[in-house]
C-alpha cells in the first residue's frame, strides 16, 4: 500500500461484526496494516462515531474498560489528525462542491487534509476521486 490512507468507521464496526466474517477478516487486516505500517489514519469522528456504536449498539456492547483499551490500543495511535479553524471552511466547500453529507464531507476532508491518498468505506462509491482522494470500498 502506497501513501498513507484513511479508515472509515464502518471498517471498525465490521472488525467485531462475525456475521459478516469476509468483511471482518478484511477490516482487522486494514486496521492491523494501519497500524503495522503507521500509514493507517483516523479522526477523532471516527473515535467518537465508533465508540457511540460500539458502547451503545452492538449485540453485545464493549464494556467501558474494554472501549478504554481499544481506545489506547488502536483508535489513538491511528488518530493523527487534529482540525483547526480552517478545516471546518474546507468542509463546507467540500460539501458543496461534490454535495455529500456534512458528515461525510468532514470525512473526505480529514482524509484529504491528512495527506491520504486512500479512504477505506463503505459509505461511498467505489473507485470515486475526491481532489487527491480515491475511495475504496475495501469489501467488494
Amino acid at each position: 500500500m502506497k501513501g498513507n490512507y484513511f479508515l472509515d468507521t464502518n471498517i471498525f464496526i465490521y472488525s467485531f461484526d462475525a456475521k459478516f466474517p469476509k468483511k471482518q477478516s478484511k477490516a482487522q487486516q486494514l486496521i492491523n496494516d494501519g497500524l503495522n505500517s503507521e500509514k493507517g489514519m483516523v479522526s477523532s469522528q471516527v473515535i467518537q462515531e465508533f465508540l457511540n456504536v460500539a458502547t451503545k449498539k452492538f449485540i453485545k456492547p464493549l464494556s467501558m474498560v474494554d472501549a478504554e483499551l481499544y481506545l489506547s490500543s488502536v483508535l489513538l495511535p491511528l488518530c493523527k489528525f487534529y482540525p483547526d479553524c480552517e478545516f471546518f471552511h474546507k468542509t463546507l466547500r467540500i460539501k458543496s462542491r461534490f454535495k455529500f453529507s456534512f458528515y461525510d464531507s468532514l470525512i473526505l476532508t480529514a482524509a484529504i487534509e491528512s495527506n491520504c491518498s486512500l479512504l477505506y468505506s463503505e459509505d461511498f462509491q467505489d473507485s470515486q476521486k475526491i481532489m487527491n482522494l480515491t475511495i475504496k470500498n475495501p469489501f467488494l
